[in-house]
This record gives C-alpha cells, structure tokens and sequence, in this order.
C-alpha cells in the first residue's frame, strides 16, 4: 500500500519541468516565426503591390478610353501637369449639305441663315449614342477662335447645342455655325466637358478624380462641375501632350501614376495614348 501511494506523488511533471517545457517551446516557436515572418511579409507586399497596380491600371484605363474620344483640339494639360481637360464626344454622324443635290424633304445645315433644323445622312445613332437634347453639335474643331468649341456661347462658330430631335432631325437651340464647314460634311456629338485632377499626398493620401460638365465648356479649372474620385492611394502624377511632328495635329498624351500602400508599398504604371486631332 505504501509503495502504490509512493508512486502516485511521483507520477505528473513538476514546476521546473514544466517552465522548461514552456521555455523550449518559446524558443522553437521564435525560431519558426523567424523563418515564417519573411516570406508572409512578402506575400503581403506582392498582394499590396498587386492591388496598387490594379487600381493605378482601371484609371489610365478608363482615361485613355476617354482620351480617344476628346475632341481634336481640346485635349489641354493644366496644373504644372497634374489636370487634363477635354470635351468628350459620344458619336458622330454627316450632316446635308446643300451642295447634296438632297431631295427637297431633306433639310441642309445652314451656315448662312441660321435655320435651326436640319438633316443627318442616314438612320440616327441609338443606344448610348443616340443624340439628346442637351448635347451640343461640334463642326471643325480648330482649337483656336472662332472655331474653338470651348467658347460656346462666347462667340465660337462651330459648336451649337440641341434642342430636339425627331428621327433624324436635329433642331438647335441657336444655330451658331457661321464660316466653319466640314470637308466630309460630318460632325461631333458632344456631351461636355472632362477634367482629370491629380493631387498627389503624401504617403499615398492623395487622389486622382475626375469631374464633368454638360453646361459649362469653359476652357480652364474654374468650372470643373460634378466630381467622382476615380482612385485614391495617389502619391504622384505626370501628365505630358506632346505634338507629333508630321501627325497632321496628332499627339501623344503620357500618363504617370505613382501610388503608394499605407505598409509603404509603391507602384508606378505609365500609358501612352496617341490622339488623332486632325479636325473632322
């Protein structure tokens, strides 16, 4: 009976056993996590980078994309290279012309007595394009008065805005359209005016927004109208519209996006959009 009672004091571990248990397995469990830690950061880096260079890809995306249906000659750099402005197009189509030979149930675009109904050539756009009141008419772009589609309303001559539009006849407000003619006879539809604004933060905290105005084309950053933030995380930006030489008014628009990660992760993307200005 004494031995059996002897034995069960001694079964189990003692105090000093068990710290040295504990303290042995702090020591495994340092070195594990020393061999552990580096590749998750990394991991966690290669996500953070992946995630900036997603975000920094869907804007120049969807800026390129608008780029190429700026109207030619407006596509202007402001802010020391951090703002981009142009007037965005949705279709276009052929106007009359009175030089047509059109049958007589066909109205011509006047550019001397100001009638303010005329005729497209064929069907009228649909869908998304499909012109509406309130979208503005733009004939010859030169970038330079009178035919500055930016001056509406302060004496441009090649840009009106829609009133109606029945089938494929299009009434204008006021018809504006003066000297400036098409070769081709075509013209834009405009919807308004867009405006990239960059404003780089430190550490990531700036933002990249972008700002619409269907009744306001002034040229410049005094009218920027609606905005939508199209990407936070901004460290920098560079925006640079170079003239092609030989291009016919053609250039090439660069874009460069910093952005930068709260864990200190950067990624930079560039895209170059060529624009092809030569007014219609």
């Amino acid at each position: 009976m004494t031995n059996l009672r002897r034995q069960g004091r001694e079964a189990g571990f003692t105090l000093v056993e068990a710290i040295i248990v504990i303290v042995i397995t702090g020591i495994i469990a340092g070195m594990v996590a020393l061999f552990i830690r580096v590749p998750v950061q990394s991991n966690i880096d290669t996500r953070s980078r992946a995630e900036l260079a997603d975000a920094a890809d869907l804007a120049l995306r969807r800026m390129s994309r608008e780029l190429r249906l700026a109207v030619p000659n407006s596509v202007a750099v402001y802010s020391n290279k951090l703002a981009i402005q142009f007037l965005l197009t949705k279709t276009g189509a052929r106007y009359v012309n009175v030089l047509d030979g059109a049958p007589a149930t066909l109205k011509p675009l006047d550019f001397v007595g100001g009638n303010n109904t005329f005729d497209m050539v064929g069907a009228a756009p649909t869908g998304r394009q499909a012109i509406v009141p309130g979208d503005y008419i733009v004939i010859g772009n030169l970038g330079i008065a009178p035919a500055n589609a930016y001056d509406y309303g302060k004496g441009a001559n090649n840009i009106s805005r829609v009133s109606a539009v029945a089938g494929s006849r299009i009434t204008l407000q006021a018809n504006s359209f003066s000297t400036t003619q098409s070769p081709a006879s075509t013209f834009q539809v405009v919807t308004g005016k867009v405006t990239y604004v960059c404003t780089p933060g430190a550490n990531g905290a700036g933002t990249l927004q972008r700002f619409f105005n269907a009744t306001d084309l002034s040229a410049g950053l005094g009218a920027l109208g609606n905005g939508a933030l199209l990407s936070d995380k901004i460290a920098g930006c560079i925006f640079d519209n170079t003239v092609l030489p030989g291009q016919n008014g053609g250039s090439l628009m660069t874009m460069v996006l910093s952005l930068q990660h709260a864990n200190g992760e950067r990624a930079q993307l560039v895209r170059q959009t060529q624009l092809d200005n030569p007014p219609s």
